[in-house]
């Protein structure tokens, strides 16, 4: 089961509740067909010691550069929704990792084109038990390759390390000889 991003709180104020269901319509800037939180990004949303409202992310990799187009996408919802005050923190730790990706958003990137991570990295904590470790277990060696997303075949080859994104990887269905990313697991 996926770490997913939820409400763990769901008994506390109306503004966060709100909240919560203004940013699950936020899309990933550089994948719009699933939601920030469908991939793990918006970690929390929580009241800070002074009462106003944090939205907690954590980028795919430190120097994500869309994390500047997230941050901005997030103040216009919240903004738009009347949602204020408040105030984004990026957080590091722990690392993001595929694992914190809903079964819905792969499903949703397989029928985009884009074959989700294949097996687990071993992580599973949520960021707002950041005094976790997130420990990543290692791949064996002959991890399984990704199936095509357009003919589902199993038989495709890695092309190249890095696709349209540093996260994905470019790879070639043996089949239906169509090029396509694969969002790499980590």
């Amino acid at each position: 089961m996926n770490a997913l991003a939820h409400d763990p709180h769901p008994h506390d104020d109306t503004q966060r509740r709100h909240a919560w269901q203004v940013l699950e319509a936020v899309p990933d800037p550089e994948i719009p067909v699933v939601s920030i939180r469908e991939l793990g990004i918006l970690r929390d949303v929580r009241r800070a010691g002074d009462d106003v409202l944090e939205v907690v992310i954590t980028p795919t990799y430190s120097g994500c550069p869309a994390m500047s187009q997230i941050a901005e996408d997030i103040a216009l919802a919240l903004d738009s929704a009347g949602i204020t005050p408040y105030r984004i923190e990026t957080v590091l730790a722990p690392a993001w990792t595929t694992d914190w990706i809903t079964d819905d958003a792969r499903s949703k990137l397989r029928a985009y084109g884009i074959a989700p991570p294949t097996g687990q990295c071993g992580s599973h904590q949520p960021a707002a038990d950041a005094g976790q470790v997130v420990r990543f277990i290692p791949r064996p060696v002959a991890a399984p390759l990704p199936s095509c997303p357009r003919c589902d075949s199993p038989r495709t080859e890695r092309l190249a390390q890095f696709g349209s994104t540093a996260c994905k990887a470019l790879y070639r269905c043996l089949d239906c000889r169509e090029p396509f990313d694969y969002f790499k697991p980590y």
